[in-house]
């Protein structure tokens, strides 16, 4: 199922290389927890948004028509909450970027359902528009934990959303979790993993809560109670036992860790994320939704851009209907920042990456940090594997820090 791609040649991971985002922003209830560009709606205008989204695409194409040369080996439709997204409208924007650009044989088209509008008519119009995998955002079984994140849906709704997936055609099913949440035991969490697991999906994503504390000068809700007091999320320590005691559940039936949040079985990662993890580059069209391009060419040292598009869906749309870029930011990208996120990604997966090629490919000097990797190796964090640093169990914990004391 999964598609045959090319293989990253600096971490052996199989991974999209150009790769299209489409983001849906609308949601029928917002969670405390979320920072992501969306909009709760009770009227969604799923017309106007299909053509504003290829309208879009129109005005980039036109901007750069050598994209439409190159093979699209992936597409994710992310949110908000893209399951009520009428199927006839997901089928609308499929059909049109294949007729814009090139989509590669078997590429991996990946669509986020929530189990609140879990609908078996709904999950097969999806897998007739070409959806060949679906993500679940489960986030747990337990609720009293559901209840603390905000989600609508129950255990027994998310349970039935997986089971109409697999009437519905889909070979391959994705779950996403949440551990670490305020209130939650760490029997809770191995609880919630032994249960996703048993129900054997091909690919589980489990995340520890992250607590955005401002985003465009707006707190998020989660963030305001536990400033004020009003909530406390589990000590950290506890936070690693749940975290060591999802990994044991979770490989135990036969999910192996491919990345630090990410399990699979064999065949099936995820190719369109590990295309964030291996420098690939990728479209994004939608409200909020963030691109990157590559503009150097063959035999340069890398340059490219990175743009993020307006937030608010009105204005996005207008944008969008009048062929002018939808884009709230532009960020250059030259080897230094192009250096430090191919690093940095690429120690997020369990295969490690060749930090030595990764130097020379972006004209860093790696001389100065062979004593610190020197260290990370010494103290159990990370270990070289052949030409690729890798890090352990341990150092996957805090990858953030060392990624810092890295670049």
């Amino acid at each position: 199922m999964d598609f045959a791609g090319p293989i990253d040649p600096l971490t052996g991971t199989p991974a999209a290389r150009f790769g299209l985002y489409v983001h849906f922003p609308y949601c029928l209830a917002k969670c405390p927890y979320c920072d992501f560009a969306v909009a709760v709606v009770r009227q969604v205008p799923e017309e106007r948004y299909a053509r504003a989204v290829l309208a879009e695409l129109d005005t980039r194409l036109a901007a750069e028509p050598s994209l439409r040369a190159r093979p699209l080996e992936s597409i994710f439709l992310g949110g908000g909450t893209p399951s009520i997204w009428h199927p006839r409208w997901v089928a609308h924007v499929l059909e049109g970027v294949a007729a814009r650009l090139k989509v590669a044989p078997g590429a991996e088209i990946s669509l986020e359902a929530n189990p609140s509008v879990a609908d078996a008519e709904r999950f097969a119009g999806y897998r007739a528009a070409g959806v060949n995998r679906l993500s679940l955002g489960v986030q747990s079984f337990h609720e009293e934990t559901l209840k603390a994140l905000g989600r609508e849906h129950t255990s027994q709704e998310a349970v039935a959303g997986y089971e109409m997936a697999r009437r519905a055609g889909f070979d391959v099913v994705s779950m996403d979790f949440i551990y670490g949440v305020h209130g939650q035991t760490r029997a809770q969490a191995e609880a919630d993993a032994r249960q996703a697991a048993a129900l054997q999906p091909e690919h589980l994503s489990t995340y520890a809560l992250t607590v955005e504390r401002e985003v465009l000068a707006v707190a998020t809700p989660l963030s305001r109670q536990l400033d004020k007091g009003e909530l406390a999320l589990p000590p950290d320590e506890e936070v690693v036992e749940m975290a060591q005691a999802i990994r044991e559940a979770y490989e135990a039936h036969g999910l192996r860790r491919y990345e630090i949040s990410n399990h699979a079985r064999p065949g099936f990662s995820s190719r369109h994320n590990a295309l964030y993890w291996t420098g690939g580059e990728y479209l994004a069209l939608g409200v909020g939704a963030t691109g990157m391009l590559l503009t150097s060419g063959s035999g340069e040292r890398p340059s490219g851009y990175r743009y993020v598009n307006l937030r608010g869906s009105d204005a996005y749309m207008r944008a969008a209907e009048e062929g002018t870029l939808p884009e709230s930011s532009r960020e250059e990208l030259g080897p230094q920042e192009l250096f430090e996120e191919r690093l940095a990604m690429g120690l997020r997966l369990r295969s490690g990456v060749d930090w030595e090629a990764v130097c020379v490919r972006y004209g860093q000097d790696p001389a100065p940090r062979r004593a610190e990797i020197s260290r990370l190796v010494q103290h159990g964090l990370a270990r070289l594997d052949d030409r690729k640093l890798v890090l352990t169990d341990a150092g996957a914990d805090v990858h953030s820090a060392i990624s810092a004391r890295l670049l």
